[in-house]
């Protein structure tokens, strides 16, 4: 069977074979608490059809993995598919095999608990969310995400095969930032524990809608204002998406979205001097007369009208 790089490391550490370790191992790192190493998955996979599956139950290290392509994740309990550009996060404890099908790419970084020792980062590593979660840490990221991620490990590449003193220094900030961007996305999991994926998945979406909210000025806009916007910025399938909020809240994505934007837009009829014509276009229509139908719709009255009577109402 084809073994990866990042195996033999595995197989050498664990053997304490110090010779071969210190060829795989950057130069200089022994002068370091603990081991780093990053890895480019197209530089180490073999470009046959047949992938092997890479065990990464090493008893030595941590491991953070950003993978893209289709590949599939294998736990004792179960197997989860990999189809979006996702980050996982492994322990010296994982029972985790990954299995790449067709062309993989991606970076993953490998570290002992040494290496982010206390007195070198700060921080205990048994003691950080990320590597307690109570579910396996595979994080499909958003486009933003996305774009971060792959800075990070760039800088890690980089930053691995330069000649400055301090390096390592700087790889433990990388290593943490990669950390805390994988608790950020756990963070609604961590919080509710208990909660159903389904909940967990509503919870981000009305997050993420309400965060919108308020509008302070005309030139304040609303960036999502559909369904598929949303899905995409939750990394999830518009079509799952919908089924999970109708499970969860009787409604569709789309109603709502529109429950909100008609919260938004009563407020600001109501209590600003905004012209409709601002209001709108901070609300995100096209034009006066296609939110004007939107609100109609919504409310059987017209904006304008709304206005008049809710200020009337003011006065009296």
């Amino acid at each position: 069977m084809y073994k990866t790089i990042f195996e033999e490391l595995c197989e050498r550490f664990t053997s304490g074979d110090s010779a071969d370790l210190s060829a795989l191992l950057p130069e200089g790192i022994q002068d370091e608490v603990g081991h780093f190493n990053v890895f480019n998955l197209d530089e180490i996979l073999p470009t046959q059809r047949e992938r092997p599956t890479v065990s990464c139950a090493s008893r030595a290290f941590y491991k953070i993995s950003f993978l893209t392509g289709h590949s599939q994740a294998d736990y004792p309990d179960r197997s989860i598919e990999i189809s979006k550009p996702t980050l996982v996060f492994t322990t010296p404890k994982s029972p985790f095999y990954w299995s790449p099908a067709g062309q993989q790419t991606g970076m993953f970084c490998v570290f002992t608990a040494e290496f982010l020792h206390p007195a070198k980062s700060g921080v205990m590593i048994d003691e950080l969310p990320i590597f307690k979660s109570p579910e396996h840490p595979i994080y499909a990221l958003s486009d933003v995400d996305i774009a971060r991620t792959q800075r990070i490990f760039d800088n890690m590449n980089e930053e691995i095969n330069s000649n400055y003193a301090y390096k390592y220094d700087l790889l433990r900030a990388y290593t943490l930032e990669l950390i805390h961007l994988g608790q950020k996305l756990q963070s609604t999991v961590m919080l509710h524990p208990n909660h159903s994926a389904s909940a967990r998945t509503t919870s981000l979406f009305l997050e993420l809608l309400e965060r919108q909210f308020p509008l302070e000025s005309p030139q304040q806009k609303v960036m999502l204002r559909t369904a598929s916007q949303f899905a995409d910025h939750l990394a999830v399938h518009i079509n799952h998406l919908n089924k999970v909020l109708k499970e969860t809240t009787g409604l569709t994505t789309t109603e709502l979205i529109a429950g909100r934007i008609v919260q938004e837009a009563k407020a600001l009829l109501r209590h600003t001097d905004w012209s409709i014509a601002e209001i709108a276009e901070s609300l995100g229509f096209s034009d006066f007369a296609h939110f004007s139908k939107f609100f109609k719709t919504e409310t059987a009255i017209a904006p304008g009208a709304y206005r008049s009577q809710t200020k009337s109402l003011n006065y009296t």
